[in-house]
């Protein structure tokens, strides 16, 4: 299991190197997916951090944290610096298969398919921040 941070910036790097944009609210997203890819393939989370249902979607708050200094701009690929180095290759096959099929969206796409996904819909309250369970992103992802 990794960091979220080491995990996002993998994700970063990703799209820099395939060259598609990344704001903090579409890397949001992919963590988001990457961690329904692990919880699918690997049968245990990317990162051990929680998930929770905001009004853009699901976001992982200690990332958003760290990478909220860049806004809703796009994030540098100097942040990634370093990220292939800190996850296996076995595992960065695996964020692959679902960075290939996701971040070619943009972030506002990403937003309206997670909002249709029961694990965001269930956990979602106005005002309120609650967890998205792994339990609830797996069962779905088994099953759709």
């Amino acid at each position: 299991m990794y960091t979220v941070i080491d995990v996002a910036k993998y994700i970063i790097l990703f799209c820099k190197e395939h060259g598609y944009s990344i704001s903090n609210l579409k890397l949001q997203k992919l963590l988001y997916f990457v961690q329904a890819q692990f919880l699918l393939i690997r049968n245990q989370p990317a990162f051990k951090e929680t998930i929770e249902a905001w009004d853009f979607g699901p976001v992982v708050p200690v990332a958003y944290q760290f990478f909220k200094f860049w806004g809703n701009a796009e994030i540098p690929s100097l942040v990634a610096e370093g990220a292939k180095e800190k996850i296996l290759e076995s595992d960065q096959a695996v964020m692959n298969e679902i960075l290939e099929e996701c971040a070619p969206y943009p972030a506002s796409r990403l937003v309206e398919i997670t909002h249709r996904q029961t694990p965001w819909r269930e956990a979602y309250q106005k005002n309120r921040n609650n967890i998205i369970t792994q339990m609830s992103i797996e069962e779905y992802f088994k099953n759709n």
